[in-house]
């Protein structure tokens, strides 16, 4: 036995691959940042924000696994501080893989969600104070942070609940199994119990009437007395012999035992009749219609009665006079046996459970059941319906798996029909902004310089360029105020465009033209005599 216990020793050493698993999450999680700004995909930005971004990141990894909340939650701080939309090439992606994180290591939802109303707030608030054009930028903050978090954290809450069901469906059914095995030991122990209940009611009503011959051939004249005293001698054993049965096969009597499936192999009528041969004075008064059907459980279990009732007439109440009523109905039987008061001494009461055994099996099959003292004797009543009342059907419960996955599904798509609004809302502002900021290239040919700004600005269109190609742009005039127009109203793709600088009175002191983005000088020759 000491062997083995020192099983759970090799457990000590998957420890080190979570070091080395957090290691090159981090080392995934900074490739985006240091190659975007190598590759031109975001603005330069100093070493030292770039160091301060990886030890975040970092700081992030190492939380995941205890603290997925406060892991997310450095992480977008991080990406709000870099980006006012959250829109980032460098911190986009572990902004996702965290939200992932977070759904499949949390076990709550109402944090994650405040978590995200708060990044969102804050997002908007940096807009509002540092934004260029605040309403795509926030339509492009909540696609973001919809597609960007909600759906990885929603995908991780799934991948969580798909695991705990499917840990706890096997956990069904190991309990299942077990409930099985056990279901089937209790089945054997209660069919010992029946046959031997089974045993101690025919066995004990036999007996009892052998008591009772026996104490009829001891009173019967003419006899011997040594023939005499034998036939006491078989009463006081057969009583003994029934208390025995009683005592040793009786507690193996369960409450809610059901009725033997073997046929008594008599009816009731020939039950009482056989009771009367062995000089029990007990009289039968059927009444119509037709009592049940031999081999139904209704009769069965009215025999059962009757035969405990007889029997407990004859061991407690002996001489005195027995009757059997059986009554039908249209819908059930109802047996009364009555015996009157005692003419000899009966056997105590061992405080037996046959008739409780009587009670559970008659209310089984939705009958009644009544025994207790009636004058001077005892009475028993039992009705049995004839059919046995089906049990009502109940719904059958939801599958745990099912409606969790309705959840997801119907979480799912509410964000991704969120999501399709949100980017429909923000293609159409980037579309109104766009066609809306086109400067037409025969009006910019019409424009010269030093003309006032009086005159120059109803030719224009209503707005100007938002994020204008700065870099692609030759140097302004000193002290000047620049604009940016679009040469074209193409979509998704890049165009030129048309800078006018102003002077501090409001003259119009250079015109431009800055070509798409391509190789240098492309797209400028077909502008060029618009410059002059």
């Amino acid at each position: 036995m000491e062997h083995s216990r020192p099983a759970p020793a090799p457990a000590p050493t998957p420890a080190p691959a979570r070091p080395v698993g957090a290691v090159l999450l981090w080392a995934a999680l900074a490739l985006p940042a240091l190659t975007a700004d190598l590759i031109g995909l975001n603005e330069p930005r100093a070493p030292w924000q770039q160091l301060t971004g990886l030890l975040v990141l970092a700081a992030s990894v190492a939380l995941a696994r205890r603290r997925p909340l406060l892991s997310f939650a450095l992480t977008a701080g991080l990406g709000v501080a870099t980006a006012p939309a959250l829109f980032s090439v460098s911190y986009g992606p572990a902004l996702g893989v965290l939200a992932l994180l977070l759904g499949l290591r949390a076990p709550r939802a109402r944090p994650a969600a405040l978590c995200f109303a708060a990044v969102g707030a804050a997002g908007t608030a940096r807009i509002v104070a540092v934004g260029v054009d605040p309403a795509p930028e926030f339509l492009v903050l909540t696609g973001t942070l919809l597609f960007g978090c909600v759906f990885p954290w929603l995908g991780g809450r799934y991948w969580r609940q798909s695991r705990a069901l499917a840990e706890a469906g096997w956990l069904r059914a190991a309990r299942l199994e077990d409930e099985q095995r056990h279901a089937e030991e209790r089945a054997r122990l209660r069919e010992r119990a029946r046959i031997a209940q089974d045993m101690h009611d025919s066995l004990g009503h036999e007996l009892s009437l052998i008591a009772l011959r026996a104490g009829a051939l001891q009173v019967a004249p003419g006899l011997a007395d040594g023939h005499r005293a034998a036939a006491a001698d078989l009463r006081a054993a057969a009583a003994d012999a029934t208390d025995r049965l009683h005592r040793i096969i009786g507690v193996l009597r369960e409450a809610d035992e059901p009725v033997p499936l073997a046929p008594p192999g008599e009816s009731v009528e020939q039950l009482v009749s056989r009771a009367a041969e062995s000089g029990l004075p007990v009289t039968w008064e059927p009444s119509p219609p037709a009592p049940p059907e031999p081999g139904t459980v209704a009769e069965r279990l009215l025999h059962r009665v009757v035969r405990e009732a007889l029997t407990n007439a004859v061991r407690h109440a002996p001489g005195a006079p027995v009757t059997v009523a059986l009554t039908g109905h249209p819908y059930g039987s109802t047996v009364t046996v009555t015996n009157g008061p005692a003419t000899g001494a009966g056997a105590a009461s061992s405080g037996g459970s046959g008739l409780l055994g009587l009670r559970a099996a008659v209310t089984a099959v939705g009958g009644d059941f009544e025994a207790g003292p009636r004058g001077d004797g005892f009475r028993v009543r039992a009705y049995v319906p004839a059919r046995q009342a089906p049990a009502p059907a109940g719904r059958p419960p939801a599958a745990p798996f099912a409606h969790a996955r309705r959840r997801v599904a119907l979480g799912l798509g509410a964000a991704a029909g969120a999501g399709v609004v949100l980017v429909g809302a923000a293609f159409g502002w980037y579309a109104y902004t766009e066609t809306h900021s086109v400067l037409n290239p025969s009006a910019y040919a019409a424009l010269r310089l030093g003309a006032p700004a009086a005159d120059v600005t109803p030719v224009l269109p209503d707005r100007a360029v938002n994020d204008p190609p700065d870099e692609r742009a030759p140097a302004p005039p000193e002290g000047a105020t620049c604009r940016y127009y679009r040469a074209s109203g193409e979509l998704l793709v890049s165009v030129d465009h048309f800078r006018l600088c102003f002077d501090g009175t409001d003259r119009l002191v250079a015109k431009d033209v800055v070509p798409r983005a391509g190789p240098a000088g492309e797209g400028r020759e077909e502008y060029e005599e618009l410059s002059r």
